[in-house]
């Protein structure tokens, strides 16, 4: 007789632990996966409605219903046969704690980049993504930036810890290079945004995506480069679930089929932000941040020559 152990899940509820049903490992340096995810629970940083230290909770609950596809479409080949992934939980940080947060992000996300993984990290607020940066860029030296999002995030105002300073702080830092990087999406004022090249979204939305695909490989070149995705780089009617929503925004149709343009990028590293699940309903924005960083490994593996 068949026991409860000999039956794969593929429910669309059930055991939602690590993302996509990927095993869950606390110790990851020690692992042989090529891709660790990692959960950043911190908002403090915010600016609007807080709430996206629930954010990877929730990506994790609405990646079950991606879970179940061997091929996910439109890709050709079966994500977790291509390659290894695992998923270490989320960083341990004092709450209230910014700074502590900010080192130990930094120190974790180091530790797994010089054992040669690459992280698929879930905020949290952006502001995650400068100790994410600190981190690559030990390894990679300067590296180019792909930045899907409403807003800039290059504003010299507000306190050390906010995540509209990131790529402020970044190029000043010598982390990044905005002129081999490119802002998508963005809605808000921009003429300061420090030489970084910016297809806003109302020129995206005009645009067709081999337009928009041709010209950020043209940026980035062959150079290592990090993608962040701010959830709110999607109209509300796609993410309503986020801090700072703006109208105008790009469909998850036009930003997927980027993405999966993308291919033959030099990725390195990739982050989901600003999913704040008590202001949506139905899932919708953490179906939508679940459904890109599925792409988004999709894309880092077709990458590696393992499908």
């Amino acid at each position: 007789m068949a026991t409860i152990a000999n039956y794969a899940d593929y429910s669309l509820y059930s055991n939602a632990f690590g993302f996509l049903r990927q095993p869950l490992n606390f110790t990851p340096q020690q692992s042989d996966a090529d891709v660790i995810i990692t959960g950043v629970p911190f908002d403090l940083a915010t600016t609007g409605r807080s709430g996206s230290r629930m954010g990877p909770g929730a990506i994790r609950q609405a990646s079950i219903n991606l879970a179940w596809e061997g091929k996910r479409w439109p890709w050709t080949f079966n994500l977790t046969q291509a390659i290894k992934i695992e998923d270490c939980g989320d960083l341990v940080f004092d709450c209230g704690d910014p700074a502590q947060m900010s080192e130990r992000l930094e120190i974790h996300a180091d530790s797994l980049i010089q054992q040669g993984k690459t992280l698929l990290s879930f905020g949290g607020d952006h502001f995650v993504t400068l100790p994410l940066l600190r981190a690559h860029a030990k390894k990679y030296g300067e590296i180019a930036l792909i930045h899907f999002d409403a807003h800039t995030d290059t504003y010299d105002m507000g306190s050390k810890y906010d995540h509209g300073t990131m790529f402020y702080h970044a190029p000043n830092e010598g982390l990044i290079d905005p002129t081999h990087s490119v802002q998508i999406g963005i809605r808000t004022e921009h003429s300061h945004a420090l030489g970084f090249n910016v297809i806003d979204a109302a020129n995206a939305n005009d645009r067709t995506v081999e337009s928009i695909i041709q010209q950020i490989k043209e940026i980035i070149g062959t150079r290592p480069v990090y993608l962040t995705f701010d959830i709110d780089c999607l109209d509300p009617a796609y993410a309503p679930g986020t801090g700072t929503p703006v109208c105008g925004g790009l469909s998850t149709d036009k930003v997927l089929k980027i993405l999966r343009g993308l291919v033959g990028i030099n990725l390195i590293g990739m982050d989901v932000v600003e999913v704040a699940p008590a202001y949506d309903h139905a899932e919708i924005t953490a179906l939508a941040a679940a459904t890109i960083a599925t792409d988004l490994l999709h894309l880092w593996a077709s990458n590696q020559n393992k499908n």
